[in-house]
């Protein structure tokens, strides 16, 4: 049941849409970003999503809203997780409370959800590139229009975002890129970037010049664009003199402003009033605290309160799911833990993930092995290059990508790794529906798009076990590029520290045999078909099961067997059907002669929206209940013959 939220946020309740906001004093303005805070803090306190950058951002949403006559003019949020109060503002506070529940509010912007969301985002990196194509289209429209970027420092790292900072320096677009430098994105940002904004914002000398500077330059704007192009030298030599170095947004053509604080709304409001005003490509540097305003948020572990689940607002105790002392422990960790065994026995093993260290669990390695682990920051390309590179070297890359990422690096799978034969195994960690992050985030696609690929091998593991023998034998020999798919979530062995053993690619593992019907899966989801064949088994109707670990290549030989003896093929995967292992399976028929029935069950050919991962897995028809009704039809299909 929704607890009313709004009972004590007095000028909250009071803000239905962005207009509501110019209503208000500045001192109202900071009040109602403290009830705002609070009101994030109540709701996924009791409800889970993403916390802290959403509270770090408060401030800055505020008054990027209260400046800008949104939704006419156009605000574009990287990646999403800090939009939180954006959506409260902009009409759906009494929604909320269903952000990220099945059939509720999306975690992200959401084009088809609101107005105010003007471009559907997920993955990162995306919002320079989007905002500058609208900027443009205003442009050739001839729409009055201003258009705001707004990119965590994380985000940043993003190739694509270097790309649209590069293209727009040459277009001199009406565009405002704010930069929301909180030194995090999930994990704390890497690299030489991360280094060159720590450089600006902690010297003191360039701030105060600065500061000087700017306030010059509004003194002397009376005298003309001359005396402003001579400040704007001034102030270049300035900064480039007390950092020591050029400054790298400026020799893109932008204007840099900043950095300042993010959490003064006052300044805030003044300084984005002031930009509004100024044509071209500009870059507002705002320093924020992820968690802001929540104490245990801003003084623990960041990581752990990007999204924390329940919790306790009060004590700041995260509220367990469940006891998990006696469940089997996540593929993430199985992988986390086994490729540190791997390691230590062959030293040619190194890891490599774009910013995903916790989320991937490579955390362990690179606290055990940190000479052999790396963090590339969010660049999914770079990482299959990168790794890419050290297999020419003879090295062997573990290369850990969720599935719904290694999208975006899919060149790089074919250019750099797949046409050399290059010896890199994928790991793809959230392979199939994810849950509540919703279609940006699913796995769906890459039994689909990598078995296209010539000189790939694709495999996905049934349990623990299979993932730990997958790894081993991934390994073992340079065997070309190599894929384990596995999905987010829990296993179902607590016993799960097994003793390896070699798995030849192509080779697939009968787990029962039975009479009419075989059912094929690939993957985590066949324990749907164990449980299931177990419940028939009870009532005397015998089903046989496969598991094939291996979509590329297939177990021919067990496939001839299987075609051979049943009439009636099921094939299930947490995948979509197009393109996917059920057509694998169909393709191996047809290029045999063979004529047999055969059911897929799989992800249909639309994008999935979020909700608990059994809740989509039933609507998409590949639960148990759903294989259950597909025997039972074919179980009719074969009474209906025998008569």
């Amino acid at each position: 049941m929704w607890i009313n939220y709004n009972n004590f946020k007095l000028l909250l309740k009071k803000i239905n849409t962005p207009e509501d906001l110019k209503k208000l004093s500045i001192d109202e303005l900071i009040k109602l970003s403290s009830e705002l805070r609070e009101f994030i803090i109540d709701v996924v306190s009791e409800n889970g999503g993403h916390f802290g950058a959403s509270l770090g951002v408060v401030e800055l949403t505020i008054a990027v809203h209260y400046i800008f006559e949104t939704p006419n003019d156009q605000i574009v949020w990287d990646v999403g997780h800090q939009a939180y109060g954006h959506k409260i503002l902009t009409g759906r506070r009494e929604t909320f409370h269903t952000n990220r529940k099945y059939k509720g509010l999306s975690g992200f912007p959401k084009r088809d959800e609101s107005i105010y969301d003007t471009f559907g985002v997920g993955h990162s990196s995306t919002s320079i590139g989007a905002a500058l194509g609208m900027s443009i289209a205003s442009k050739i429209n001839k729409d009055d229009k201003n258009h705001v970027a707004i990119i965590g420092d994380g985000a940043l790292t993003g190739g694509q975002s270097f790309e649209a900072l590069n293209h727009a320096g040459a277009e001199n677009p009406n565009l405002l890129v704010i930069l929301n430098d909180n030194c995090m994105s999930i994990d704390p940002n890497v690299g030489a970037l991360k280094e060159y904004l720590t450089d600006i914002t902690t010297s003191k000398t360039y701030n105060k010049i600065k500061d000087d500077v700017w306030n010059l330059l509004g003194k002397l704007s009376n005298f003309g664009p001359n005396a402003r192009k001579i400040v704007q030298k001034i102030e270049n030599a300035f900064k480039s003199s007390m950092l020591e170095k050029s400054n790298y947004f400026e020799s893109l053509k932008f204007r840099y402003f900043g950095p300042i604080d993010g959490h003064n709304l006052e300044h805030l409001l003044k300084v984005l009033a002031d930009l509004k005003n100024i044509p071209g490509p500009k870059i507002l540097h705002c320093i924020t605290k992820k968690g802001k305003g929540y104490i245990p948020a801003e003084e623990g572990d960041t990581t752990k309160w990007h999204a924390p689940g329940l919790f306790n607002k009060k004590s700041g105790k995260i509220i367990p799911i469940s006891n998990t002392d006696n469940l089997p422990p996540k593929y993430q960790d199985v992988f986390g833990h086994t490729i540190i065994e791997l390691a230590k026995k062959n030293l040619k093993i190194v890891g490599v993930t774009p910013a995903m260290p916790s989320g991937s669990s490579l955390k362990y390695m690179m606290k055990e092995i940190p000479e052999r682990s790396f963090d590339v920051g969010i660049a999914e390309q770079h990482a299959v290059t990168f790794s890419a590179g050290m297999a020419t070297q003879g090295l062997i890359p573990f290369c850990n990508i969720y599935s719904t990422f290694m999208q975006r690096a899919y060149d790089q799978v074919i250019h750099d790794v797949a046409i050399q034969k290059l010896n890199v195994i994928f790991c793809l960690d959230r392979a199939g529906l994810v849950g509540d992050d919703g279609p940006t985030h699913h796995g769906s696609f890459d039994l689909a798009y990598f078995r296209c690929i010539p000189n790939m091998i694709i495999s996905a593991p049934i349990n623990e076990h299979e993932l730990r023998n997958l790894m081993y034998s991934a390994q073992k020999k340079p065997i070309g590029p190599y894929v384990i798919r596995y999905p987010r979530g829990r296993g179902v062995k607590q016993d799960w520290k097994s003793k390896f053993e070699y798995i030849r690619p192509g080779t697939s593992k009968k787990i029962r045999e039975g009479t009419e019907i075989a059912i094929l899966s690939i993957g985590h989801v066949g324990n749907y078909a164990i449980d299931v064949c177990n419940d028939y088994s009870k009532i005397g109707f015998e089903i046989a099961h496969y598991d094939l670990r291996f979509v590329k290549p297939l177990d021919e030989k067990c496939l001839h067997e299987i075609f051979k003896k049943y009439d009636y093929i099921i094939t299930i995967e947490d995948g979509c059907l197009n393109g996917g292992f059920g057509s694998a399976i169909i393709e191996f028929m047809v290029d045999n002669n063979y004529k047999k029935n055969i059911s897929r069950l799989g992800i249909p050919d639309e994008f999935i929206e979020h909700g608990p991962q059994k809740q989509l897995h039933k609507d998409c028809g590949y639960y148990k209940s759903s294989l259950s009704e597909k025997i039972e039809s074919i179980k009719q299909n074969l009474n209906t013959n025998i008569i």
